[in-house]
């Protein structure tokens, strides 16, 4: 290869592979002397590119990161990738990230071929995402979050104020482990020191987040997956309506049949045991959204709502009437919407 430009791209796509050449292979790979690649490889540091050299038999080079990002060499399927992520981020709540991704997804689709410009058009206008619940009311702050994200890889504690849903607000000292983006919201999962347990925190409720200093020992997230471990947590908050219902499928079945429903399954236990039955918690914030979990489950098998329960909380007698009503409602209009014309 005589071209000292395109010889200069090829070495560095090499060593964007993140893996350590000896200058034996790169000459080979290159087909040029030890000389020539000494002065390609000199050439690439002139344009920014840190590049570490080892001497000897066992001698040779490996990118190593710099002072300043310099310009990367990528193929046809990581642009496409890099654009089809800076189009989702732009969707972020993430304060600022938005603006971001769309100044950076301007530069790579200005130099993108046809061919691959098709490619993500494509694919972008042909997908779409669902982003479950409303956006946060206050916008995350990109330094907390890669603040957060540095903790969770180095194993280093951080502390935080945060403001819980009741608007109560502590500091905390927590050993993060993982972060989760679900919808709108982003979550981290972390072991609280002070209550030496497992918490789920809202990214957008933290404030004054900073490093403590102190390395940790990483633990295993209860279930083992983080992603489970939110959902769970978020299942378990609690409501201010809730109704309960038995249902003509065991536990197991109702599993399987319901996985895509926000409903607790229960096993019916003692003088309520009944074989291929098990019982449904129905929550949410408002009446409405508990009939239409109610009506939903109803789809799958036949069930009977339980009495409620005394006093003024989740599950009275004003949460189980309220539901009944939304539901007779519903069956007013599903009777009409079949019901034959005249």
């Amino acid at each position: 290869m005589n071209d000292p430009t395109g010889r200069a791209l090829a070495l560095l796509s090499l060593l964007q592979t993140h893996r350590f050449w000896s200058g034996e292979e790169l000459s080979e790979k290159l087909e040029v002397s030890q000389r020539t690649l000494r002065r390609d490889v000199d050439r690439l540091r002139m344009l920014g590119y840190q590049i570490d050299a080892s001497t000897g038999t066992t001698g040779g080079y490996r990118l190593a990161a710099g002072s300043h990002l310099p310009p990367l060499l990528l193929d046809d399927d990581e642009a496409v990738v890099i654009a089809l992520g800076l189009r989702s981020t732009a969707a972020t709540a993430i304060d600022g990230m938005g603006d971001t991704s769309a100044r950076a997804l301007a530069k790579i689709e200005q130099v993108l071929p046809d061919r691959l410009r098709r490619r993500v058009t494509a694919l972008a206008d042909n997908v779409t995402q669902m982003r479950w619940g409303r956006p946060a009311t206050d916008p995350i702050d990109p330094e907390t979050i890669a603040l957060i994200a540095q903790a969770c890889r180095d194993h280093e504690q951080i502390r935080f104020d945060y403001r819980r849903r009741d608007g109560e607000e502590a500091s905390r000292l927590v050993e993060p482990h993982q972060l989760v983006s679900a919808g709108y919201r982003w979550y981290l999962v972390a072991w609280d020191v002070r209550r030496s347990d497992w918490r789920t925190f809202r990214v957008d409720r933290l404030a004054d987040a900073r490093l403590a200093g102190v390395r940790f020992d990483a633990r295993q997230i209860p279930g083992g997956d983080a992603g489970e471990y939110v959902k769970r947590s978020i299942g378990q908050m609690p409501q201010p309506h809730e109704v309960t219902a038995v249902i003509a499928l065991s536990a197991e079945d109702a599993r399987a049949e319901l996985r895509w429903l926000e409903v607790q399954i229960e096993e019916l236990r003692g003088k309520a045991r009944k074989p291929g039955h098990c019982r449904l918690r129905f929550r949410a914030p408002e009446q409405q959204w508990v009939a239409t979990l109610v009506a939903s489950a109803a789809m799958m098998a036949p069930l009977e709502l339980d009495p409620p329960v005394e006093g003024d909380g989740p599950g009275s007698a004003a949460d189980v009437d309220a539901v009944k009503a939304h539901l007779d409602t519903l069956s007013t209009r599903l009777t009409q919407a079949v019901a034959p014309t005249a």
